[in-house]
């Protein structure tokens, strides 16, 4: 198994971006989301992009933006790729000239080979739990099995993940990524640096 790599999402201030990028992580995700408590403004992240070393990439996550507000955003913002996590269309997140991925939230009865198939260009696809009316950041596991064998695109395994069961996760699972954010906060959007050294150990211990 190659190195799974790892995104630290819901970053909201430098310090805690810098502390992702020297424990190891590989991306750090911007939320632009207003109803989110982890959401950012432009004006916070330009400055969390600014401070980041090199080959830490920047992932920007929007549910169900409209095209005129994505496309201020891009304007503004240096974004490597888009995370959408809302209902989108295939349609809906094309056109950017950004590579994205596309976040499902997982529960009993999916057929997650069919809903991935829906979107031939995404780049990847997150897997979240299934909570009614919350689009994601719920800290809440899902049933690991419920994720077909054999999927031929990269997966990015999310929600509830801690330093406590991401290296099962990981062995279990054997996805791409992993993506984590409540998981290693001190309170919504404030990330434990602590924490977050400790999740990317247990990361590499799995590999």
């Amino acid at each position: 198994m190659s190195a799974v790599r790892i995104k630290i999402c819901g970053i909201t201030r430098v310090e805690d971006a810098l502390a992702a990028a020297e424990a190891g992580a590989d991306a750090i995700g911007l939320v632009f989301y207003g109803k989110s408590p982890r959401a950012v403004s432009i004006h916070q992240a330009r400055a969390i992009i600014a401070a980041l070393p090199p080959f830490v990439s920047v992932v920007g996550l929007f549910v169900n933006a409209s095209r005129c507000e994505l496309g201020e955003i891009l304007d503004a913002v240096q974004l490597d790729l888009l995370q959408f996590h809302g209902d989108e269309t295939p349609e809906a997140c094309s056109g950017y000239g950004r590579p994205y991925i596309k976040a499902l939230r997982v529960k009993a009865g999916d057929d997650i080979a069919a809903r991935i198939s829906q979107y031939p260009e995404a780049r990847g696809f997150l897997l979240d739990t299934y909570v009614e009316g919350v689009p994601g950041g719920t800290g809440q596991a899902f049933d690991w099995s419920l994720i077909p064998e054999g999927l031929q695109r990269p997966i990015i395994l999310a929600g509830g993940l801690t330093p406590t069961n991401v290296g099962d996760a990981i062995s279990r699972v054997r996805p791409y990524a992993v993506d984590v954010s409540g998981g290693v906060e001190t309170s919504k959007g404030i990330k434990d640096a602590e924490k977050v050294r400790a999740f990317i150990a247990q990361c590499r211990s799995a590999e």
